[in-house]
């Protein structure tokens, strides 16, 4: 699926290869819950399923969730102007105490129906355009896996 550590996290770092790689394990028997079952035997309930597959992998620690976005929300300060970072900080609330499907494209609507009270075009006129508000979204996860 990935042939060492950088490409791993080339591959987790974007919504779509990242929802390639998962299906990919459930077709040979590690969905969901092996996923969460290999989480919980190495104590990393609090961490992204990509420290899970980086452990099992590479034997590297597991980050908690917390942990990794308090990282990125570094990162996040500057490359984002102050709006992006709102909307970023809150979408990373969410992947803390949810988990990575938060972070799959399919969740940016509703996302961004929950940060700005139903009204999509109060989200665009903080964010921009519906693509550059995508592009903040997708663009912003590639800090979130970083190499720390």
């Amino acid at each position: 699926f990935f042939k060492d550590e950088d490409q791993l996290r080339a591959i987790w770092s974007d919504p779509v290869t990242r929802k390639s790689l998962l299906a990919g394990l459930a077709d040979k028997g590690f969905g969901d819950e092996p996923l969460a079952e290999m989480q919980k035997l190495i104590e990393a309930e609090n961490s992204d399923l990509f420290d899970v597959l980086a452990y099992v992998a590479y034997a590297e620690t597991p980050l908690t969730r917390e942990a990794r976005a308090k990282r990125a929300k570094v990162v996040i300060g500057s490359q984002f102007n102050d709006k992006q970072q709102a909307f970023l900080t809150f979408v990373l609330a969410h992947y803390v105490s949810s988990g990575v499907e938060e972070l799959d494209e399919a969740k940016l609507g509703p996302l961004l129906k929950l940060r700005y009270n139903n009204a999509i075009a109060d989200a665009f006129a903080d964010l921009g355009a519906p693509e550059a508000v995508r592009q903040t979204f997708v663009g912003f996860q590639r800090y979130l896996y970083q190499q720390g």
